[in-house]
């Protein structure tokens, strides 16, 4: 009976008609307009790669969003009669909801409501492969649902007359709240078992230095570790494209690694996913090299860094030796800024040349290489750096290998 009353019911984007949703955000005293624009971006994409077509969006500006609807009641009105005049399926918000929230705002638009975190959820559930992910993403799933369980029975106030009713619902709710406390335990326990038979196999691979690819979601991670392991990794123009953690045995020159594929970061990422997914981060904790990957096409390339850092010094990885990849210089673009104009460069003004010379600056521990992992450009160079970063961490390690490894030039 359990299983039944799963997280997939909530909200479930898979079926066969295609979505209308439309997208609100608030630009409060914390973010400014650009930044929410960014980020409206970024939800119409996960929207996307959730398969919805994104209709319109609907931004207002408060000091914080308001406590019971988020928005504003005038703001809400206007969603309201574009919803019934375009046959909106579903509104999507681009902060996590409070369970108060989401039933007020339920109330007064009559339609599908579903927050960042919900929307990710759903494209984690839809994404993950194996038993360790699936188990992942149900245990994020049922504590993002275990506060919004009364959500579920708001039937029962449809229903013809109040009196007697709430006790019975009350006892429904209460079912189902141990229910998930039960299915949560489960959870746990079993990703403990998965997690020992993961530090089991890593343990085996001990005697090889292990790089990480780490990075923004659908930075190119997976076109790098493809090229580099000949492997078969989904590589895909979609947000959380890889799920699970992929290891394969590389071969640069003639010194043997390992090189895992890990999840994509993000912003906002929820909290429930964060922990859950910790067990996928220790491949990033137990590596000796972190791969750091940049879509430096992008016009934020520098906060998706920050994102990224931020949560290796999270899990205490901040220190090991990083080379920062940047990827998809094809699709660079520069805005020659007129000689005339004082007004200060903006991130469209900075040629590549000059971006290479400010990154290859900022510090001498990590190393910088500039490629396009689709078109190959640059490869050798950026085999060179691998190859030399893992040599000094494998002789680190055993240094009496080292006539093993000379400095090869790479093919």
């Amino acid at each position: 009976m359990g299983d039944q009353r799963g997280p997939k019911k909530i909200h479930d984007l898979t079926h066969h008609h295609t979505e209308k949703a439309i997208l609100v955000g608030v630009v409060s005293q914390n973010q400014t307009a650009e930044q929410v624009d960014e980020y409206l971006d970024e939800l119409a994409f996960l929207a996307e790669t959730a398969g919805v077509i994104v209709e319109n969006r609907f931004v207002q500006k408060l000091e914080h969003p308001h406590p019971k609807t988020f928005v504003g009641k005038g703001k809400l009105q206007e969603v309201s009669e574009f919803i019934h005049l375009h046959e909106i399926d579903t509104v999507i918000f681009d902060d996590e909801l409070s369970p108060s929230q989401l039933r007020n705002i339920e109330a007064e638009l009559a339609c599908k409501i579903l927050d960042r975190n919900n929307l990710i959820l759903d494209i984690f559930a839809s994404r993950a492969q194996t038993a360790h992910a699936k188990t992942q993403v149900e245990l994020a799933q049922y504590q993002y649902l275990l506060p919004r369980l009364t959500n579920m029975w708001t039937h029962l106030s449809r229903q013809k007359g109040g009196v007697g009713m709430r006790g019975p619902g009350e006892t429904e709710i209460e079912t189902d709240r141990r229910i998930a406390r039960d299915r949560m335990a489960l959870l746990r326990k079993r990703l403990d078992k998965i997690d020992k038979q993961k530090a089991t196999q890593r343990g085996n691979r001990e005697k090889m230095i292990r790089a990480a690819l780490i990075g923004y979601t659908n930075v190119g991670k997976s076109t790098i570790m493809n090229a580099l392991g000949k492997s078969d990794v989904l590589a895909e123009n979609k947000l959380f494209a890889t799920l699970d953690t992929t290891v394969r045995k590389v071969v640069v020159g003639n010194l043997p690694f390992l090189l895992s594929d890990t999840v994509g970061f993000i912003r906002k990422l929820p909290h429930g996913l964060v922990e859950s997914f910790k067990s996928t981060l220790d491949e990033v904790r137990e590596s000796d090299v972190l791969v750091h990957v940049v879509d430096i096409s992008h016009s934020n390339f520098e906060d998706h860094i920050s994102v990224v850092n931020e949560t290796v010094k999270d899990i205490d990885s901040g220190e090991k030796p990083t080379i920062i990849v940047f990827n998809k210089i094809d699709a660079f673009k520069y805005v020659a800024k007129d000689k005339d104009d004082l007004t200060p460069k903006t991130r469209e003004n900075y040629s590549l040349e000059e971006l290479k010379q400010t990154w290859m600056a900022k510090d001498d521990r990590v190393k910088c290489v500039f490629i396009s992992a689709g078109k190959k450009s640059n490869w050798k160079e950026f085999k060179d750096v691998l190859y030399q970063t893992i040599r000094d961490q494998h002789i680190t390690r055993y240094p009496y290998n080292e006539f093993l490894y000379p400095d090869l030039p790479l093919e």
